[in-house]
Order: structure tokens, then C-alpha cells, then sequence
């Protein structure tokens, strides 16, 4: 991986690692999908190992479903990150557990995606004019992931539904977020981030993107997760 000098970095860092694993099933089981094991350490392990790189000092877990097992592995300090646990007692959907997991920062928070890695500067998405900030990613022939379309200023415009496409930008699961777009919208206890918020509300919010041609896996298929095997060697 690349050397880049980074700066202590103030803003907490929120991961989503509540996720059930529907479609690692096959392969691993009895662990949320971020726990599941890559050359003998935990997915979310190399997250962290980034953030450390990055000099992350706070990190807020939304966990749910097997929760313990994250619990017990990470604690309350992985290192160096302090750790602090946003616990769905029934999952709440990505919004959900995204709001959730906001009650534990003062102002505003990257937010990633406990099961991909996007191996980004993340100082490098903050937007204080943005409610919210997108990393994306471009990809070619791909079916697995709907796109995304910008405008001439880098505001995202539209959201497509997924289908083959030759090239496109999608969403890299990486996120800057001010606390405060709860306070401009209203939404229900159990949402989905992206249908309820980011489509939903794309015309009323600020939704900046920033694109990055850099390394991203998303290991939630069987066959990106034997990949992440070799690459993370």
C-alpha cells in the first residue's frame, strides 16, 4: 500500500458491522460478516488496521446480530481506536443503525461499511458544504452494483437501479456525515440509508460525491472473499 503522511484525524470514524451475511452463508458461518476470518484475522481487523494508518482515534461499532463476537474480539480500545458500541436490539436497516450510531458523536462522522474495504484518505471526502459525501468508485462490466451520475459540480443527481453496465460509478460504501441532516428529514425508527434517505431525499439535500480509482473489495459474495484472501496477503 501507498505511504501518505497523514494528519491526526478529530472525526470519529462509524462502522456498520450489524450485517447478517445472507450470501456468505455458504462459506462462513456463525460470525457477522465482517468477522469473517482473512488469513487468520477478522475482515474488520484490516479496517482498523487502515484507521490506525490514518490516525482514527474514536470509532462508534453499529453491531447487532452476533454482536458478542465483535464485542469480544475488539473491546473497548483496538489499536489505539477507542471503541464505543451503538447495539440494535432488532435491526434497525442501514438508516437506522446510521442514526443510531450518531447518538454516540458530538457534530459529524466518516461512516463505512463493515464488510468493504475502499482504501482512501478519508480526509479527502470531508465537505463542510455537504450534508452528505459519497466516495465512489469507477467500474467496468459489472452487474453486481447500481450506478451513480454526477453533475458538473460533483453533486450526485441520480441513483440507477442495478443492471450490466460497461462502466459507471458506484457507491464505495465510504461516507462523510453531518449529524444534523436527521434534523432536515424525517424518517422512522427501521429505514434503509439508501432507498429512504439518498433517494428519496436527492433533491433536498446537499449529496456531493468524490471519485477515487483506488483499491475496493466488498466481500459480501463468495467469490470476492477468496479474493480478499490473496489480496490482503
Amino acid at each position: 500500500m501507498r505511504e501518505i503522511k497523514r494528519m491526526k484525524q478529530d472525526t470519529p470514524v462509524i462502522i456498520l458491522a450489524g450485517g447478517f451475511g445472507t450470501r456468505l452463508s455458504t462459506v462462513v458461518r456463525d460470525v457477522p460478516k465482517p468477522m469473517a476470518p482473512i488469513n487468520g484475522k477478522p475482515f474488520l481487523h484490516y479496517i482498523f488496521q487502515e484507521l490506525q494508518h490514518q490516525k482514527i482515534k474514536n470509532a462508534v461499532l453499529s453491531v447487532g446480530h452476533l454482536k458478542e463476537v465483535i464485542q469480544v474480539f475488539f473491546q473497548d480500545n483496538y489499536l489505539g481506536i477507542d471503541i464505543q458500541y451503538a447495539i440494535e436490539t432488532e435491526p434497525l436497516g442501514t438508516g437506522g443503525g446510521i442514526k443510531n450510531a450518531l447518538n454516540f458523536v458530538n457534530d459529524d462522522a466518516f461512516v463505512l461499511n463493515g464488510d468493504t474495504f475502499f482504501d482512501i484518505d478519508l480526509s479527502k471526502i470531508k465537505n463542510e458544504n455537504a450534508d452528505i459525501s459519497i466516495a465512489l468508485r469507477p467500474m467496468f462490466d459489472f452487474d453486481r452494483y447500481g450506478t451513480v451520475e454526477l453533475d458538473e459540480t460533483q453533486r450526485i443527481i441520480s441513483f440507477n437501479e442495478k443492471k450490466h453496465c460497461e462502466h459507471g460509478l458506484i457507491n464505495g460504501g465510504v461516507y462523510y456525515f453531518k449529524k444534523s441532516l436527521f434534523d432536515k428529514i424525517k424518517t422512522d425508527t427501521k429505514f434503509s440509508f439508501e432507498k429512504d434517505v439518498l433517494e428519496k431525499h436527492l433533491n433536498d439535500l446537499q449529496i456531493q460525491g468524490k471519485i477515487f480509482d483506488n483499491y475496493f473489495i466488498d466481500i459480501g459474495i463468495p467469490e470476492d472473499y477468496e479474493k480478499a484472501k490473496i489480496d490482503f496477503k
